[in-house]
């Protein structure tokens, strides 16, 4: 399977939540798809069906396929801290996540793709690997051929958002990783216990 590139105003819905940051079509239509939309009778959910749903969640904010994810849960379980913490620690730490924390782009799809087609750096070095994972201290960095890039300078204009891990220099168009986030600081609407349960079964 390749990566989702369909509506994603349809995974919203099918969420009830804007995972993929502000649309109006969600706001619009704020109810599940399908042909009966609101009016559909829908039984209660199964435990699993509400944990498969939550991982599903995690996997599309984040962008992340299931084989990868997977593989990040694992190196979650086999840390010291609390496993569902970690898992959102290392997504969080993934370089294309936290290029769209910085607002280099506006969407992590965006980011992904800013990475991939090496307009990135990171501690000075071109890094064209989405999921390289960062650690505190890393300094991430827009290249120089490409800080004049239209896209690049309309997100970082259009960018409000402040977090206390990351710390942003303009002038220089980069910022560090100062630290890996607490689960406190990560504002992703993300019950990550569920996702544990699910991988634990």
């Amino acid at each position: 399977m390749a990566r989702y590139t369909g509506p994603k105003t349809k995974i919203a819905r099918k969420f009830g939540e804007a995972i993929f940051g502000d649309d109006k079509s969600f706001e619009k239509k704020n109810y599940p798809p399908g042909q009966h939309g609101n009016n559909r009778r829908r039984g209660k959910k199964s435990e699993y069906a509400i944990q498969l749903m939550e991982k599903q969640k995690a996997k599309y904010t984040y962008g992340i396929l299931e084989r990868q994810f997977r593989n990040i849960f694992a190196r979650a379980n086999r840390s010291k801290g609390v496993t569902g913490e970690v898992l959102l620690q290392l997504c969080e730490s993934r370089l294309d996540n936290v290029v769209f924390r910085f607002g280099i782009s506006t969407s992590r799809r965006g980011a992904r793709q800013l990475v991939s087609h090496r307009h990135i750096t990171v501690n000075g070095e071109v890094v064209n690997i989405p999921s390289y994972s960062l650690k505190a201290g890393d300094v991430v960095g827009v290249r120089e051929k490409s800080k004049s890039l239209q896209t690049i300078q309309d997100a970082l204009a259009a960018n409000s958002s402040v977090y206390e891990w990351l710390s942003w220099n303009s002038e220089k168009m980069q910022g560090t990783f100062v630290a890996v986030p607490e689960r406190i600081q990560i504002p992703e609407n993300i019950k990550e216990q569920l996702i544990v349960e699910l991988y634990s079964k």
